[in-house]
């Protein structure tokens, strides 16, 4: 046998009668176990084992290394040898390698349970940081508990021993005690409840017999109503005859609820002072009530169920999307809007003509607009000149001085037109109508001029305290127009209409005539050299109506232009004259036309005859005639100015 084979020791076999626990063998020492080694060798000296025996086994390896190199006959014990060795130490190796194995386990155990130790520990914390809690908040709730008798208001305790009887105040007990005042208190103020319910009881009682008396009442008048209906129907025929209309005023100011409050307050004012001092201002309401109580509906929060909102998606997405210029366009629609419901003024002349006056109100803007037109008691003659005279969108112009109608009066407005791109309110009044100042008074509106207005508050004493006047001048502007366009049709055809009244003013013949007479444009008007003075001097603006005219004898030939002020007859016209007869003399050249002109320009109220003087513009063509022939009769005897009869 070889030595290798005398030193490896026997296997050990165990028969199944000499099989042991492992546990008891490790007891008595017989069985071999690494995991107790490891508990009594020292990591370190294994350590430094390892260190050893790698060195150890590096070394062999390199002698045999050596030894193999050299080749000789006798080396192969050597190495075999050395081969031995080096698998001794292997062995040592692998020995250690599961010793650090083992101890890398038994280090992961402890490290496991002493993370399981702390986890039961935190959550035993965890528990008890909740039941500190739970604790804490039972504590603040007794705290914080009130009893239902401290929500209950009781009489104080001055007032509580003078009313309260002896038996339930008990000043003995309760007075020293608080607790047990507290108990006597809430006693009485059960006391005082249950007396207090009998009452409510009563009441209760008598209320139901009250209204059993208002449903008799009430079934009695409403079979009153039926008869009262009747008796207004007979009556109708009455209220027409006496002008007392009360049925229509009825439902008229039912309507009226549903306006806004500018034309609200001119509905009053006007209906007001139609009743009081004009029964011939005519005032009712006009347009779509329904739209109007539409305004005034909460919009529905509903909302749409999903096969609603489904189709609306689909719907959108077939239809295009609006181009910019078509949001601008529907955003002006709807800055411009009007409210359904408009006023409508009738103001009426002796003569049977009329003024009628739509008033209008936008709501965006806050500002009220008025439509007018002219109806005459009869039908006027066709007079080219005196076209502009019942015009709509200039009949008004100018009732107030410097009142065009033509900007809007609320300065808030020129910030609302920048956002949707309106440059000026004038391309639209054609449409809206004439936002005169006169008539945001008229309705209550006040605007300031250096601020805009920040909502519409309508005054019914800044109305009240200028529709007299107004009216007063809307009825005076009809008639004058009127009065002008009947003198105009005569002029046209070159005769000078003359009152009975106003022929004292003139002598029996006068032989200049008039031979033309048609109306100019303001641009023809400041083209001529002989109004340079009066263009220069600001009484000439884009608001007046200009005419030209001509008065000729024999050859002698006196042009003139003329300024219609919107406020005639109480602002006069303005006449420039100039004469052709042996050159051309105008009031720059020649002081006879200079005083020409200041006969009938400043010397007028001579020539106003019989008030209110709407004869004065004939008057002064009149006495314009008559200053010619004084004129051509004085200056140097001319056969072609002769006296024609």
């Amino acid at each position: 046998m070889s030595s290798d084979s005398k030193k490896r020791k026997p296997k050990v076999i165990r028969g199944e009668e000499g099989k042991r626990s492992r546990h008891e063998e490790q007891k008595e020492g017989r069985y071999y176990s690494e995991e107790t080694e490891v508990d009594s060798r020292d990591p370190k000296k294994d350590y430094l084992l390892y260190k050893e025996t790698c060195e150890e086994l590096h070394r062999l390896m390199a002698e045999i290394q050596d030894l193999k190199s050299k080749g000789s006959k006798d080396a192969s014990a050597e190495i075999e040898e050395r081969r031995i060795k080096s698998c001794v130490h292997f062995m040592t190796l692998k020995k250690l390698n599961r010793l650090a194995h083992i101890r890398l386990k038994k280090a992961r155990d402890q490290t496991h349970e002493a993370k399981q130790k702390v986890d039961a520990y935190h959550l035993q914390l965890q528990n008890l940081l909740y039941e500190v809690m739970h604790l804490q908040k039972e504590i603040t709730k007794c705290l914080e508990f009130k009893s239902k008798h401290e929500e209950i208001e009781l009489v104080n305790v001055e007032e509580f021993y003078s009313e309260a009887p002896s038996e339930i105040s008990k000043p003995d007990i309760t007075s020293g005690d608080p607790h047990q005042q507290t108990l006597a208190r809430l006693d009485w103020e059960l006391e005082q409840r249950k007396r207090l319910a009998e009452k409510y009881k009563e009441s209760l009682a008598s209320k139901e017999k009250i209204l059993k008396e208002i449903e008799v009442k009430k079934e009695y008048l409403n079979s009153l109503q039926p008869q009262l209906h009747n008796i207004m129907q007979a009556s109708l025929p009455v209220q027409e005859y006496l002008s007392m209309p009360f049925d229509c005023m009825h439902k008229q100011y039912e309507i009226a609820r549903h306006l806004p409050a500018p034309l609200y307050v001119l509905f009053v004012q006007a209906s007001a002072y139609s009743q009081a001092c004009d029964k011939k201002l005519l005032v009712t309401i006009e347009g779509n009530v329904e739209e109007a109580k539409a305004l005034f509906k909460p919009p529905d929060d509903s909302q749409d169920d999903e096969s609603d909102s489904d189709a609306e998606e689909e719907q959108t997405t077939k239809r295009r999307r609006p181009t910019l210029g078509v949001q601008l366009d529907d955003k002006r629609k709807e800055m411009l809007k009007k409210h359904p419901l408009s006023v409508y003024l009738q103001v009426k002349c002796k003569d049977g003509s009329s003024l009628n006056l739509s008033f209008f109100f936008l709501m965006n803007l806050s500002i009220l607009t008025v439509k007018a037109k002219v109806t005459p008691a009869s039908e006027l003659s066709n007079a080219i000149s005196a076209g502009d005279l019942l015009n709509p969108d200039s009949v008004l112009s100018c009732l107030y001085p410097g009142d065009n109608g033509k900007k809007t009066p609320n300065p808030a407005n020129r910030y609302q037109f920048d956002k949707v791109g309106i440059l000026d309110l004038c391309e639209y009044i054609s449409e809206l109508g004439h936002p005169y100042l006169w008539v945001q008074t008229m309705g209550g509106l006040h605007f300031p001029t250096d601020h805009p207005q920040p909502s519409v508050v309508a005054d019914n004493a800044l109305s009240a305290s200028h529709m007299e006047k107004t009216i007063h001048l809307l009825r005076s502007r009809l008639q004058s127009r009127l009065s002008l366009h009947k003198q105009f049709a005569s002029l046209e055809h070159g005769v000078i209409p003359m009152s009975g009244d106003c022929q004292i003013l003139f002598p029996a013949k006068v032989v200049s005539r008039l031979t033309k007479w048609n109306i100019i444009t303001f641009d023809d008007y400041v083209k001529l050299p002989y109004t340079k003075d009066v263009v220069d001097a600001g009484l000439a603006v884009d608001t007046h109506l200009y005419y030209s005219l001509m008065i000729e004898r024999g050859t002698a030939k006196l042009q003139g232009a003329m300024v219609l002020n919107p406020g005639y007859c109480s602002v006069p016209p303005l006449f420039s004259l100039c004469l052709n007869w042996k050159g051309t003399r105008s009031s720059r050249n020649d002081e006879n036309i200079r005083i020409m002109e200041s006969e009938i320009n400043v010397y007028y109220k001579e020539l106003s005859g019989p008030a209110p003087g709407f004869q004065l513009l004939t008057n002064q063509m009149q006495r314009l005639c008559m200053l010619l022939d004084v004129y051509l009769e004085t200056e140097c005897h001319d056969n072609s100015v002769e006296r024609t009869a």
